[in-house]
């Protein structure tokens, strides 16, 4: 991780399997700006690191273009 990446938790409701997984990873990986991105499926987590540029909303818009709901999270 760089200076300038920035690391953020959604918290991601509705999917119940686990090919839910790499549906979201590859929707929210294709956003420019997106380094790396990490679903959690025991604890419904989404860990992105991503460039200042992408914000917790349009990552929550990125989930739900796949299908799902998620929300931003503290932890």
């Amino acid at each position: 991780m760089t200076e300038t990446t920035q690391h953020t938790t959604l918290r991601a409701q509705g999917f119940s399997c686990p090919s839910c997984v790499s549906k979201i990873e590859k929707q929210v990986q294709r956003m420019p700006g997106v380094n790396a991105v990490e679903v959690k499926f025991a604890s419904s987590r989404i860990e992105v690191d991503h460039e200042p540029s992408v914000t917790p909303e349009d990552l929550v818009a990125a989930v739900r273009k796949a299908g799902y709901e998620s929300s931003p999270s503290a932890f």
